[in-house]
């Protein structure tokens, strides 16, 4: 399951990469929302560790970090974080903003989304280094 959810979360970093230079850039964050969850699942399945239903794991990193290898452990706060900003952005980038009736389209631009695959690229290393 640990290498299945990494190959689905290489191929939404791929389709956000794509997607960038169309310029939808809440399909990006959303992509890179979506591949960052399913890393840090892998990597707690990769331990042994069933990841719960929600999408921000990194509270479960946390708690289980002795589970990881010492170099892992080192990268969970910045995992952790990266996932909580992310996870923040799931809904706005799909519904935009319902309260003010803002589109997605209008709540994103171009250096938000690169941020969003800097961040789902380098988890994706750190994850990949776990796994394999």
């Amino acid at each position: 399951m640990a290498r299945s959810y990494l190959k689905q979360a290489e191929e939404r970093i791929h389709h956000a990469r794509e997607t960038l230079d169309r310029g939808n850039y809440p399909y990006v964050i959303r992509q890179c929302q979506e591949a960052v969850e399913l890393l840090l699942k892998a990597a707690l399945r990769f331990v042994g560790v069933e990841p719960p239903k929600w999408h921000d794991v990194g509270p479960i990193l946390k708690s289980e970090s002795s589970r990881f290898p010492d170099w892992f452990r080192a990268e969970i706060g910045v995992l952790s974080r990266y996932s909580r900003m992310l996870r923040r952005e799931r809904e706005p980038a799909m519904y935009g903003d319902e309260e003010t009736g803002v589109p997605p389209e209008e709540l994103y631009d171009r250096e938000d989304a690169e941020d969003a695959v800097q961040k789902a690229e380098y988890v994706y290393r750190v994850v990949s280094k776990l796994i394999s």
